[in-house]
């Protein structure tokens, strides 16, 4: 009898804690509850799940959602972004080849990252080649250059329509770090890219290579005690609250990549596949312009929240130079690749790209 009563007593106590948890759950808001449509998606004939790592806070991430509207707005409903942005789909590299398998249909992803299945993007992780808003902007406009460029992937049946951005790339640390040796004795994060990892070799630097996702919980447990990545990031995900110091390198631009399954987008009509990559170039245009504000922003609201900013004097610059040179020439063969999907064919794209870029090392 008395155990009789003790499973009554479990039975109930278990279900009133399923009750209220589910009570608890329900009451929590998702993620996306800010950034819903002001439309009903259910009556799309075609849907596609995008998916990006980091917040809409950025701009260069909030394009997903500016894409979603517009694109409803010109289709009459007739297309829908289904947009998952915080890492809800994982990490960068496994999502990528959920994208090449087809289980989703499209993803900004980042420079750093893409080269896993687009070596050609390394390209712009390169040190010091596109390591300025300005620069950017020049290289976007050679459509030779920059289409070529974009078709890193099409080989693997995935196209890049266009980019957006993060920002110049530095060190956010928990020490200041003002000299290269500075930065040696600092467990510094990179990105899963090979173009990262030769350029911190190069500067005789042994980083933690971890994926996006595992970033916060590794930096507040001691795992890294700095990150490798750009100001307006570090900024919007909080990272400051954990480290308090930059220091601005500005040696790339940070981009997001949006690419689409090829065999999706030649599913849609014609008209349609029009329709959609002029909004995701018009959008991802208005949204590299919007960046370039936001980093200014970000820095002003850094300094009056106590973060602290420093440079490395020019000799010290001049040397990251020189030693990330050989980088380019390691990761040239890579660049240089040709597939049978371009219409391009340089002899030397990333000599093409140095010389009209002006890169001196």
């Amino acid at each position: 009898m008395r155990t009789r009563k003790a499973l009554c007593f479990l039975l109930t106590g278990l279900v009133l804690l399923c009750f209220f948890a589910g009570s608890t759950m329900a009451q929590q808001k998702s993620p996306l509850d800010a950034w819903k449509p002001a439309f009903d998606p259910s009556g799309a004939k075609y849907k596609a799940v995008v998916s990006n790592v980091s917040t809409p806070g950025l701009k260069g991430v909030y394009a997903g959602f500016a894409i979603r509207d517009e694109l409803w707005k010109r289709t009459n409903g007739q297309i829908y972004i289904d947009y998952r942005p915080f890492s809800m789909l994982g990490g960068e590299v496994e999502v990528l080849n959920q994208l090449k398998m087809g289980a989703i249909q499209g993803m900004a992803v980042s420079s750093v990252a893409s080269t896993n299945l687009g070596p050609r993007f390394g390209l712009v992780n390169l040190p010091f080649l596109i390591d300025s808003f300005d620069k950017l902007d020049k290289f976007v406009a050679n459509k030779k250059l920059f289409n070529h460029f974009l078709n890193a992937m099409e080989h693997q049946g995935i196209m890049a329509l266009d980019i957006t951005g993060y920002g110049n790339y530095g060190w956010n640390t928990k020490t200041p770090v003002k000299t290269i040796d500075d930065l040696k004795k600092v467990k510094i994060r990179i990105a899963e890219a090979e173009v990262n990892r030769l350029t911190y070799n190069s500067w005789g630097v042994n980083p933690v290579v971890m994926p996006w996702p595992d970033v916060p919980m590794a930096l507040k447990q001691g795992v890294i005690d700095g990150l490798d990545h750009t100001l307006i990031v570090c900024s919007l995900t909080k990272k400051f609250e954990d480290a308090k110091f930059f220091t601005q390198i500005n040696y790339a631009q940070g981009l997001f990549i949006w690419l689409f399954n090829k065999a999706w987008f030649n599913s849609l009509p014609a008209d349609l596949q029009k329709t959609f990559t002029q909004t995701v170039q018009e959008v991802a245009a208005e949204m590299r312009k919007q960046g370039r504000a936001q980093e200014n922003e970000e820095i002003a609201k850094a300094k009056a929240a106590g973060v602290a900013f420093f440079k490395l004097s020019d000799a010290e610059m001049a040397t990251l130079r020189k030693l990330g040179d050989p980088v380019h020439y390691k990761y040239s063969k890579e660049i240089n690749q040709l597939y049978p999907t371009d219409t391009y064919k340089p002899q030397d794209f990333l000599k093409e790209v140095q010389e009209f870029m002006g890169y001196k090392p």
